[in-house]
């Protein structure tokens, strides 16, 4: 049973625990306990191991392909955290015995893993086990853990095998060549491994230090190797009471760390200098090194984003914390421009590491608002799959940049498995068209561009890598457009939109208008470009380019809305498309039961969506220069939603904090408050196995979203911050940090009062109309009405 309110006093709102153990429901633990830094992403598996675990520890940006048949992935690396215990010579399982005062649990607070419980054995011994872990983000390269064991009746017999495991697969594939295996100095141990088709290089080291009832010994060990697997196995005798401490403390490197890569370093080096540095962490220990990663954790985050809910339920709070937790662990290491985040970051195997539009729709922009260094970071990383992208457009027969569906590695290009899940009415492979025909990302990515220079002015980042990445989509969009002859106009056919319940159709809103976007952003540039550099202009040799984008976007067809009603056609054919009663899948106890009932053909045919789509539209270019046209007007919304939202079954985890932000916006408080803790509850929640392959990834950027766009009415239109904020009624404060072109602020929100405080730096910012500029100082508005500005 997963538990929230097993944290009190300092700790309340920070904790999430298990508080029963079952061996047949692992996954979710594992997933939304995670460990990360960004540079790595450790699942939080039991020590002692179980048929149904999943042990993952994945390095970012080590992609490789197992076979040629498949598509790369992220390799799951060798494993530290298992440990083979045996009590009175017999193995330790908590399948066995008795098991009592169990509790596992993650702290928000100091990212650290803590598992404790008494156990009698079968023999009626009874022994207390607290096992604590952490990934540091104070030393990236850093695995810690800790093992404690006390006798609390009998005298007994542990035992302890415990190394390095590197005969992990990814659900049976294999990504590692044999490597070479050495214990150093009768205690390090190391396992050198390089991927299979990639040359990845990854050495991995460990060492074990022990405490005999708070003495520190040196146990004599036992050492044995087998085919990629080195281990040390230690004996020891506890009487009553006596008390037995394991630290464990592991490292990985790669040949594509930063520091090999500017030190022209070879694997032999990293060795040597992995080796060094995990002796000088040995000599701290896991209590120092514990103390460095919560205080690193302190003021990198949470100190910075300070995000605080006053609410009828605590589960909010713990929620917000929950989102930042998981953003953190996903963000990839200053410098690494050559990193993304996956669908499911790096806790668990699903989508294979790859990095879809969840990125820059609904992950990015936390980073943008919260952390512009690594957003830059992350947008960087898209420029740097430009040769990707420009290699499948000419694939397909298009000019410009053609973004991967999938994201690997960015020169890797596109990733996307060509065969998925089984047809029900077949029993065949169904085919996954998303890699061929869900082509919005390149718009997405050029929004993406467009709201980060917006929010934080960032001239360099554009004159380095943005204006080329829109350039080259809008090359991409112009050559894609199809021309049709008897309606003198320009359309987009055979695409898949954000409905992905939808393949095969014919100008789909968002696509078409996304595509338009992307187009007149281009042309945008390119005019301010010749009047204010066009020295800097002539090197992207745009030739006629622009006046081909000006040209197909004036003609490119956006589906009106309905004179009727308003609505806008999802594409051509939705809206002649036969209804059903959706009843039964609007209240499904898990995603994709319409799948136990319907092929995806079937599907294809029904009015039937999948996830936010037409109504994203709203969201996206409401902020942007195309927010006065009379397409997208607060009414057009207003009935596009009463449309939409009950033919959306929510079957992705994308989708319901769009639609908490958009029903936030029409006035529908009590229902965005009900879709956003749908959305927290979509890891968070009491079902056991919605995490089993990892965490949703763009569903917790989606917990932040809904609470600083939905409720905090934070907003940017064309270089204006616009605040307007609209609390539920189970809220009665809330208080957050953003930056705004370079000025860090703190909003504090109450249903009475809109409170601004900008620290070294001014900010002009809209509320209800009204326009407001404050410099180093504070700002308390209410209804509407200015109560007092205070200067620092």
């Amino acid at each position: 049973m997963i538990n929230y309110s097993v944290g009190t006093g300092d700790l309340k709102n920070w904790i999430v625990a298990e508080t029963d153990f079952s061996a047949d429901v692992l996954g979710k633990s594992e997933a939304i306990m995670m460990l990360g830094n960004g540079y790595m992403g450790l699942r939080s598996a039991t020590e002692e191991p179980y048929i149904q675990e999943k042990r993952n520890l994945f390095i970012n940006g080590t992609f490789n392909k197992s076979q040629e048949n498949e598509v790369t992935e992220l390799p799951n690396a060798a494993d530290f955290t298992q440990l083979d215990i045996r009590v009175d010579g017999e193995r330790f399982s908590l399948e066995f015995g008795e098991t009592n005062e169990y509790i596992k649990q993650l702290n928000l607070k100091t990212a650290e893993l803590t598992r404790s419980f008494v156990w009698e054995s079968p023999k009626k011994k009874k022994l207390q086990f607290k096992f604590s872990r952490f990934v540091s983000l104070n030393n990236m390269h850093l695995i810690a853990m800790k093992v404690e064991v006390e006798s609390l009746s009998h005298s007994v017999a542990i035992s302890f095998d415990s190394g390095i495991n590197g005969q992990m697969t990814n659900s049976g594939a294999q990504h590692f060549l044999e490597g070479e295996r050495r214990i150093l100095d009768e205690r390090f141990i190391q396992l050198s491994q390089k991927t299979s088709e990639s040359d990845v290089e990854m050495v991995f080291n460990t060492v074990h230090h022990f405490r005999f009832n708070g003495e520190p010994t040196l146990p004599v060990a036992d050492k044995d190797m087998q085919r990629r697997k080195v281990w040390m196995a230690y004996e020891f005798y506890l009487e009553p009471n006596d008390k037995l401490e394991m630290e464990k403390l592991s490292t990985v490197h790669t040949s594509r760390d930063q520091v090999v890569e500017q030190n022209s370093m070879d694997f032999e080096q990293l060795r040597q200098l992995s080796i060094e540095e995990l002796k000088q962490y040995e000599e701290k220990g896991y209590d120092v090194l514990f103390k460095e990663h919560v205080k690193a954790w302190h003021d990198q985050v949470w100190k910075n984003y300070n995000f605080k809910v006053e609410s009828d339920h605590a589960f909010d709070q713990l929620a917000l914390r929950f989102s930042l937790y998981h953003l953190t662990a996903m963000q990839p290491p200053s410098g690494y421009e050559h990193l993304g985040v996956g669908a499911k970051a790096m806790s668990g195997e699903g989508y294979k590491g790859h990095t879809f539009w969840d990125l820059e729709i609904f992950i990015l922009p936390f980073f943008i608002y919260s952390n512009p260094t690594a957003a830059k970071s992350l947008l960087t990383y898209r420029y740097h799959g430009l040769a990707g992208a420009r290699k499948k457009a000419e694939e397909n027969g298009y000019a410009g940049a053609m973004y991967p569906w999938e994201m690997a590695w960015p020169e890797d290009g596109e990733t996307t498995p060509i065969w998925g899940d089984i047809d029900i009415v077949t029993g065949a492979q169904s085919k996954i068209w998303s890699g061929f025909i869900e082509q919005h990302i390149s718009a997405d990515i050029a929004f993406a561009v467009y709201q980060y220079e917006q929010v934080t002015g960032d001239k360099e980042f554009m004159e380095r890598c943005g204006y080329e990445m829109i350039f080259e989509t809008a090359k991409f969009w112009s050559s894609r457009l199809e021309w049709n002859e008897e309606r003198e106009r320009y359309e987009i056919h055979n695409v898949i939109g954000p409905d992905e319940y939808k393949e095969h159709v014919s100008n789909n809103a968002f696509t078409n208008y996304m595509a338009y976007f992307n187009l007149k952003l281009a042309e945008r540039y390119a005019e301010q470009l010749s009047a204010q550099n066009p020295q800097f202009l002539e090197t992207f040799d745009l030739g006629d380019a622009n006046l081909d984008w000006k040209t197909k976007a004036e003609k490119l067809y956006l589906p009106e809305p309905r004179t009727t009603d308003l609505i806008i056609p999802q594409d051509d054919t939705y809206l002649q498309l036969p209804e059903i009663d959706l009843a039964k899948y609007k209240n499904q106890s898990k995603v994709r039961m319409i799948y136990r009932d319907y092929n995806s053909e079937q599907i294809n045919g029904i009015q039937v969506t999948k996830q936010a789509d037409t109504l994203l539209l709203f969201y996206l270019l409401e902020q942007t220069f195309l927010q006065q046209d009379s397409r997208l007007s607060s009414a057009v919304k207003q009935e596009n939603y009463q449309f939409y939202e009950p033919r959306t079954l929510h079957d992705s985890s994308l989708s319901l904090a769009v639609h908490a932000v958009i029903a936030n916006d029409l006035g529908e408080s009590d229902t965005a408050y009900s879709l956003f803790r749908k959305a927290c509850e979509i890891d968070l929640g009491e079902q056991m196995n919605t995490s089993d392959d990892g965490i949703h990834a763009a569903a917790i950027g989606g917990i932040w979203t809904s609470a600083v766009f939905g409720f905090g009415g934070v907003r940017f239109s064309e270089s204006t911050l616009q605040i307007n904020p609209r609390l539920p009624k189970q809220w009665r404060r809330m208080q957050f940090a953003i930056c705004w072109q370079g000025t860090a602020l703190t909003l504090e929100i109450t249903h009475q009062s809109l409170k601004v405080t900008a620290y070294d730096g001014a900010v002009t910012f809209e509320t209800d109309g009204k326009t407001y500029h404050i410099q180093n100082g504070e700002i308390e508005i209410q209804i509407g009405r200015e109560i007092e500005i205070n200067s620092h």
